[in-house]
């Protein structure tokens, strides 16, 4: 049974990758955001913002960025679905032998890989703007594996609205509130300076405690509680959207 779906999974996921091969530029369109930020930021706002460190401003904002280039990029996933649950393709896999799940799974791995390259861009970017950074192999690989569960949560709450959508515009706006939230959290400035209510709302979101943990490891800093908490939010996203995704999958497909 297991072969079964792994097998199912890495055939339709071939499917969608094959789809976003052929219009790389969604992957373009994803990067070009983030990088457009970090443009304006370092280069135009940058020189105003105090951040209270000696680091760049690259440095400090970098992982910031790479959050919002993941919320950028999972609105194409909602989408995506969307129009295989419109288009009637889910109807008829429903008359093959194929596990129901491998559906899902294949839009949820095929967004896994097109956000980490669409990271991975924005990275070989923020090199050429001067982010430098003295972290390990092994540092380098827990900031990878902390942005695939944020990719995964994230990619889960895209398959909800794409599986809830009604219409093409609302399957991929929900993304939005997602791409703003980096902006009210330490990606940009300290928690600190901003006024009362939204300060403690930054300080106690769930992108805080991401941007904080990426920001130490990539600095050489002692983390803290803040890899703890980041990693509580998002396992508890990415349960509670997975359960939600699915119950409301079979519901549709009846």
């Amino acid at each position: 049974m297991t072969t079964h779906v792994l097998g199912d999974t890495g055939n339709l996921t071939g499917r969608s990758l094959r789809h976003v091969l052929r219009s790389p530029d969604t992957i373009i369109t994803t990067a070009v955001t983030p990088i457009a930020l970090m443009l304006l930021f370092v280069y135009v706002l940058g020189g105003a913002i105090d951040t209270g460190t000696d680091e760049s401003y690259i440095d400090y904002m970098l992982p910031g960025i790479l959050l919002i280039t993941i919320a950028s990029g999972i609105a194409y996933t909602a989408y995506r679905l969307f129009l295989d649950m419109q288009g009637g393709i889910v109807e008829r896999f429903r008359s093959m032998p194929i596990a129901r799940s491998s559906v899902l799974w294949a839009h949820v791995l095929t967004s896994l890989a097109a956000n980490l390259v669409s990271v991975a861009i924005v990275i070989g970017v923020a090199l050429l703007m001067g982010f430098r950074t003295g972290a390990s192999v092994a540092a380098w690989l827990a900031v990878a594996g902390i942005l695939i569960l944020f990719t995964l949560a994230l990619t889960w709450v895209a398959v909800i609205a794409g599986l809830s959508a009604h219409t093409v515009d609302g399957a991929s706006a929900f993304s939005y509130p997602l791409i703003f939230l980096p902006f009210i959290s330490s990606a940009f400035v300290p928690t600190g300076s901003m006024p009362g209510p939204v300060g403690w709302f930054a300080e106690n979101q769930p992108v805080t405690s991401v941007v904080n943990t990426i920001r130490a490891v990539f600095a050489q800093e002692t983390v803290g509680g803040d890899i703890w908490i980041a990693l509580a939010w998002l396992a508890g996203i990415l349960v509670v959207a997975y359960l939600s995704a699915i119950a409301i999958y079979r519901r549709k497909i009846g």
